[in-house]
């Protein structure tokens, strides 16, 4: 795509969540073509945020307005009362550990988004973090709304305003450290089909289940870029669309955790730069050396950070299985 290619895509496929309203108009689309929709949050350790965001979700999109089939919680080994917390608020949860075991363990939010397609029904996935602090309705559908009235679009990522918190002040502005970084100058050099994303690397996501299954994921960090190269092969960059929601609130990372993320996403990014045959396979560190300075003595922390990458959904035979079978109380 060409400068003025990405100028189009952005003026045609960029949108405001307030087109989508009222969720009347989107409820007539989603029942007039008979979709069905899951929202999923993948969460670990999200006690403090997970219960509002289920209450509030729960109440306005699946009891008020009946939009979205099933919310679900897709927890990634919480040790505190996440699990409790979304269950009595009325979320479907599942543990990663006991979905698809017999292909053994494996850590990351990738993890969560891939296993989450096994155990959730509709046909559109709507995933959204469970960290978020601000939440809104807006953020499941405003990402709905692009896939509900345009059956040429198969992806819809979300844009916002990121502040910054600093001890107890909140700046405007200031979040999305790893994407100004690392993602967008990735993006711009090697995908510039992309450039028109204004955060590729947002948490929050929805798209058509005969897509989705047909990529791979990556487990850690870097699943939002593999997620968008891939679906960008597999579709185009034209069957693809975001939406701004106009203002996110989340728990901000330190800056070492903040590298961590920035190696699990220049990792995925050189493992997408592999499949195109521009870099040559495990040509690459997994390791990644940190230093902590206590009182003033600077200790290096080694820390191993490979990633896995988990094939295609639609590529397991239990999912084909899955997905096949009758829905209880089918006639079939």
């Amino acid at each position: 795509m060409t400068q003025l290619d990405t100028w189009e895509w952005f003026g045609n496929r960029t949108f405001h969540y307030s087109q989508f309203e009222p969720l009347a108009k989107l409820r007539s689309a989603r029942e007039r073509t008979g979709t069905t929709i899951s929202v999923c949050l993948p969460a670990r350790n999200e006690a403090a945020t997970i219960g509002p965001i289920v209450r509030v979700l729960r109440r306005a999109l699946l009891e008020r307005s009946r939009l979205v089939d099933e919310i679900v919680v897709m927890d990634g080994g919480s040790d505190d009362d996440t699990v409790a917390i979304a269950t009595a608020e009325g979320a479907i949860v599942y543990r990663e550990q006991d979905v698809l075991p017999e292909l053994g363990p494996v850590s990351g939010k990738g993890e969560g988004l891939w296993k989450s397609l096994y155990v959730c029904g509709g046909d559109l996935m709507c995933w959204i973090d469970a960290d978020i602090r601000n939440i809104h309705p807006r953020f499941v559908y405003g990402l709905l709304g692009p896939l509900l009235t345009d059956p040429g679009v198969v992806y819809v990522k979300a844009f916002y305003e990121r502040p910054l918190q600093e001890r107890r002040t909140l700046r405007a502005t200031g979040g999305g450290r790893v994407t100004e970084l690392v993602a967008r100058p990735l993006v711009n050099l090697f995908w510039p089909e992309l450039a028109g994303f204004v955060q590729p690397l947002s948490g929050e996501y929805a798209g058509r289940r005969e897509v989705l299954e047909q990529i791979p994921m990556i487990s850690g960090y870097g699943v939002e870029l593999g997620m968008l190269i891939d679906i960008a092969r597999y579709s185009g960059a034209n069957a693809m669309a975001q939406v701004d929601l106009e203002r996110r609130v989340h728990r901000n990372q330190d800056v070492q955790a903040l590298s961590r993320m920035s190696f699990g996403v220049l990792q995925a990014a050189l493992s997408r730069l592999v499949d195109e045959g521009k870099v040559a396979p495990d040509s690459w560190s997994t390791t990644l050396l940190q230093f902590a300075n206590r009182l003033r003595e600077y200790n290096m922390e080694p820390r191993e950070l490979a990633i896995t990458q988990r094939p295609p959904m639609a590529t397991l035979d239990s999912y084909r299985q899955r997905r096949s079978a009758p829905a209880a109380g089918s006639s079939a």
